[in-house]
């Protein structure tokens, strides 16, 4: 695999098929709380099926949510709990392997108009990003939305001094726009100031080309990890949403994903993977191809 970065796939999701639970708006939160140990395995079965990367089960960890929940106590421990079973499982698989700490949105995903004030923003990116720094190899900052949080969370991953990886959500229906209606390609020159990979995370797997022939523009190195989910609709869209509002797509199985990943790396996509309803079966496939 010369040459590709093979990112690892969804962990919410996973853990919640694994868990049999219901989701909660701690989502991925939830099941670490009630079942420790499970991170970690999903962890080893990407590593297993191919990937170069783990990525923290972090995304959600931020102050707001927990606030919510009344148990914002527990912020540094839930964060050191995730990096324990990320390390665990890097611990035990190839050298070279890595971790992405994961930075996921404030407030809420794919809401951009939720997204808090930039000096508020920045303030508590950079919370949550001096905390994963000491323990991970690069930030990967998800499901960016709007050019606002792009520049926010660039701002507060920035003070670590670590590489930072920005990803931004797209539109399903046109890829060359941000879940904020802005252009894909203005995300371009605020990804300059500090980032070092461009991608696209958490939309269609139809959307990405017309994303990557933005993010082709910037001179970094870039890729996309999409979902497997059908459509975001707007039913989604609402205060402290849980995934049950979305349904995974039948027609989206290993072969089918695969399929689309191998065409963006066709269009110069270096780093690859996959996002929500993007499992470790389809990871494997994945790396088969790009070894064939």
């Amino acid at each position: 695999m010369s040459g590709i970065t093979l990112l690892d796939g969804g962990m919410g999701q996973e853990l919640l098929a694994r868990s049999g639970d219901a989701p909660t708006p701690l989502w991925a939160t939830q099941v670490v709380i009630d079942r420790p140990g499970l991170v970690a395995d999903i962890h080893r079965a990407y590593f297993e099926a191919g990937a170069q990367v783990a990525t923290t089960n972090t995304y959600a960890l931020h102050r707001d949510r927990l606030v919510r929940a009344g148990i914002e106590d527990r912020f540094e421990a839930l964060i050191a709990a995730a990096l324990d079973e990320a390390e665990a499982a890097r611990d035990a698989a190839p050298a070279g392997t890595r971790i992405a700490g994961s930075i996921g949105p404030l407030v809420a995903s794919y809401r951009p108009e939720t997204h808090p004030p930039h000096a508020k923003a920045v303030e508590r990116y950079a919370e949550l990003a001096g905390l994963l720094a000491p323990r991970v190899d690069f930030l990967l900052c998800e499901t960016v939305a709007s050019l606002d949080h792009a520049r926010a969370v660039l701002e507060g991953a920035a003070r670590t001094g670590l590489p930072v990886w920005l990803s931004v959500t797209v539109d399903d229906e046109d890829g060359s726009r941000l879940r904020s209606g802005e252009a894909v390609a203005d995300a371009v020159p605020v990804a300059r100031d500090g980032a070092a990979a461009l991608l696209a995370n958490c939309s269609a797997p139809e959307a990405m080309p017309a994303a990557l022939d933005a993010l082709a523009r910037g001179g970094l190195p870039f890729g996309a990890y999409a979902n497997g989910f059908t459509q975001i609709t707007k039913e989604f869209l609402r205060d402290a949403p849980t995934t049950d509002a979305l349904h995974k797509r039948r027609d989206m199985g290993p072969d089918a994903y695969a399929g689309h990943v191998m065409d963006w790396i066709e269009r110069g996509a270096t780093i690859v993977g996959g996002c929500c309803e993007v499992g470790p079966a389809h990871i494997r496939e994945i790396a088969r191809r790009i070894a064939a």
